[in-house]
């Protein structure tokens, strides 16, 4: 395997230690629980192909359709975005605090969003949020390049009540009708925001355990998959173990549809991605990132059986110190479609990276 030293170089020695870690073979990949894994970002120098000191404790990953990545920088309150090697864009987006807050901000979860919903107004200018961010202090923010193009403006203050969210989704529900669905981890709710922004309902699983509350979420398929971490004493943060997780399906309505995976593996589960074909035994299956010891773990997307854990390419369980976010590429500025993008905040959240996680072809068990 090639060794990280210093990377003064840009996109040529990216790819050229692509080509040295997947020699002799590259996707697509015959098998695929064996992955390299590629640093393309980190706050620490050295530590990876390009260093930001934005990307401090970088969770939520979003784009659009063709853009550029978009990442929540929890630790420096901003939204950095890379391209599919990791170089920066020169656009850096600040989150704004709750009024009478000291920055910086805590983002978290992140969307996109195209539709023509969640406007935005400040100093005179409205337009519709195409990102929108959640925050630790309770809030909900959206970028509109129509009203400032280097702040997002704030659009729902929860911080009054001890909100603390965690995640976001989108999604509509049979009429059309457009949502934001923001994971309370204090309260132990998922809040329900509708095109203007305008809190509408909240809702959980009665049938976890009292001290887990929703966490991560993500729109798959239509349906809302949210996972469950045990809080601490103070409702503020998780509680990691082996077993200390859930992952539940609800509609948009906030039904829960059934009981997706328990215990187990999970470990304050927050990162879900579903694996697009070609990707070996993992085809088409659910992956779920542990927060907690930084697994990640493929369950069959239909029944919610175990299938095992993403290895190394030594054949060892992978484990990345701090994970949050598991995206697949969409293709463009936005990645590789069959590279797995994942955002860490190491060494207790004090520190950042983002990569890239390749399958390798086995050639032997």
């Amino acid at each position: 395997m090639a060794t990280l030293l210093r990377f003064g170089r840009k996109g040529s020695l990216v790819i050229g230690l692509v080509a040295t870690l997947l020699a002799p073979s590259l996707a697509p990949p015959a098998l695929a629980q064996r992955v390299a894994e590629l640093k393309l970002v980190s706050d620490v120098p050295g530590l990876a192909f390009r260093t930001d000191p934005n990307l401090v404790n970088p969770w939520g990953i979003s784009f659009s359709a063709t853009s550029p990545f978009w990442i929540s920088d929890n630790h420096t309150g901003v939204s950095t975005l890379y391209n599919s090697f990791g170089r920066p864009m020169p656009l850096v987006v600040t989150v704004p605090t709750p009024p009478g807050g000291t920055p910086p901000a805590s983002p978290t979860g992140q969307v996109f969003n195209g539709t023509l919903g969640f406007v935005v107004t400040s100093g005179g200018k409205s337009g519709p949020a195409r990102f929108i961010f959640a925050t630790e202090d309770g809030t909900v923010s959206g970028w509109s390049p129509a009203v400032s193009f280097t702040n997002a403006i704030l659009a729902f203050d929860n911080s009054a009540s001890g909100a603390v969210y965690k995640g976001l989704a989108m999604g509509s529900d049979a009429h059309g009708n457009n949502f934001l669905f923001a994971t309370n981890f204090n309260a132990g709710v998922v809040d329900v925001l509708d095109s203007s922004f305008n809190w509408v309902t909240s809702f959980t699983d009665p049938n976890v355990p009292t001290d887990f509350a929703p966490f991560g979420i993500q729109n798959i398929n239509g349906n809302l998959y949210v996972t469950f971490a045990m809080q601490d004493a103070d409702k503020q943060d998780d509680v990691a173990g082996p077993g200390n997780g859930f992952v539940d399906v609800f509609d948009t309505s906030g039904n829960l549809l059934k009981r997706f995976a328990s215990n187990g593996p999970l470990n304050s589960p927050w990162g879900l991605a579903v694996a697009p074909d070609r990707w070996g035994p993992f085809s088409g299956a659910l992956l779920v990132g542990n927060f907690g010891d930084g697994r990640i773990t493929a369950f069959d997307a239909t029944t919610g059986a175990l299938l095992g854990q993403i290895q190394d390419r030594h054949g060892n369980p992978l484990s990345l110190e701090g994970l949050w976010a598991l995206t697949f590429g969409n293709g463009h500025q936005g990645g590789i479609r069959h590279w797995l993008y994942f955002t860490a905040g190491p060494q207790d959240e004090t520190h950042g990276l983002f990569g890239a996680l390749i399958p390798l072809r086995q050639t032997s068990p």
